[in-house]
């Protein structure tokens, strides 16, 4: 029996968790740095959130990978 303990994730999993938070900072400092007011603009509107959920999807996916298939 093996009593070594494993860790949930594989090194495919952290650096898709990696990746998918630096694409959810870049989502954000893309809304941040619209210059209408208020963020009404393209940036802050379209650009921005669609990065942002990018990035959350990027999570989700790291976190379902599985870590034998790797």
């Amino acid at each position: 029996m093996d009593n070594k303990s494993k860790l949930p994730f594989g090194k495919k999993n952290y650096r898709l968790m990696l990746i998918g938070l630096a694409v959810l900072v870049v989502g954000f400092i893309i809304m941040s740095v619209d210059s209408e007011p208020f963020g009404f603009g393209f940036l802050g509107l379209t650009l921005g959130p669609i990065t942002v959920m990018a990035g959350f999807i990027i999570e989700l996916v790291a976190i379902l990978h599985n870590p034998k298939e790797s």
